[in-house]
């Protein structure tokens, strides 16, 4: 990865931006209970070098699971108790998804938290990429692997805002399309976050 991105990337960790974010940021007449109970989880924001330039590794959900079946995701889920912390998660996520090992990847920092409509809170973990590695999708979890640019990913005006019914009310969500993959939701979020922090800290 080039040094101006590694830098730039360092930054916007640096920035000074809002903190947690929600499935539920674009749909204001939601009220949550203040009692309720999320459960722990964490994804991999992984920045790979490449011939274009610097790219996010994401996947497509495999069809049959019961979260966000189908879904373009970054490699990631739940903790475990044997995980220390929450960058442990991902790094074992990414591991276990896309056989991304512990050794190729330089963790840079955390993005702040985000909570997701199944009663998940997300910690993204941003890391870069430091030598090739072949990727090995598990297949009872991931369908694809594939990397889009860092440069789209990070454009704020590449976002749009899009809307559907979910349990019988309109849900407004952030997409950020490319190439045959709509990417939305949580995953659009965290990334429309990570977009503005970079643009913010544009040199």
């Amino acid at each position: 990865m080039a040094d101006d991105v590694s830098l730039h990337l360092r930054a916007a960790l640096a920035a000074h931006q809002q903190g947690a974010s929600s499935d539920f940021d674009l749909n204001p007449a939601v009220v949550l209970p203040e009692n309720r109970v999320l459960r722990p989880a964490a994804v991999l924001v992984a920045v790979q070098s490449g011939p274009q330039g610097a790219q996010v590794i994401l996947t497509k959900r495999a069809s049959h699971l019961r979260h966000h079946p189908g879904q373009i995701a970054f490699p990631g889920g739940r903790q475990d108790p044997q995980d220390e912390d929450c960058v442990a998660t991902a790094l074992r996520e990414a591991r276990e998804e896309i056989g991304l090992p512990h050794g190729a990847v330089q963790v840079l920092g955390r993005l702040p938290p985000h909570e997701t409509v199944t009663g998940f809170q997300v910690t993204p973990i941003l890391a870069q990429v430091t030598r090739t590695f072949t990727p090995d999708p598990e297949p009872g979890e991931v369908a694809e692997v594939f990397c889009a640019p860092l440069s789209h990913l990070t454009d704020p005006a590449r976002f749009r805002i899009e809307r559907r019914i979910w349990r019988g009310t309109w849900r407004n969500f952030y997409v950020v399309p490319w190439g045959p993959y709509y990417i939305w939701g949580a995953t659009a979020r965290i990334l429309h976050g990570l977009a503005d922090r970079m643009d913010r800290c544009k040199p």
